[in-house]
């Protein structure tokens, strides 16, 4: 797997990750995993599903990978962090 396919999730407008994905895909890319963690997670589902229903119609989620991170802060203290990787194929 790599690297170029992997669309990382932040804080942009959603329609910036949508945009990164299908001029993947339409670039010949067959598979784009979109990766998130915290509060983007559900960033990466609206990026999946705005993909999958308006513009790549034949587009399908191949896997969904759920895990936590530990982040270290700067004091030292560690936080649990939830992330997701969602695989989008397309025949």
């Amino acid at each position: 797997m790599s690297e170029e396919n992997i669309v990382y999730i932040g804080n942009k407008p959603v329609m910036n990750y949508v945009l990164a994905v299908v001029t993947q895909m339409n670039g010949g890319v067959s598979e784009v995993i979109l990766k998130a963690r915290g509060r983007a997670i559900s960033r990466a589902v609206d990026v999946a599903e705005i993909v999958r229903n308006r513009f790549i119609t034949d587009a399908t989620v191949v896997n969904i990978d759920i895990s936590t991170e530990e982040i270290l802060s700067n004091e030292g203290t560690s936080t649990n962090v939830s992330a997701i990787e969602i695989s989008l194929s397309k025949e």
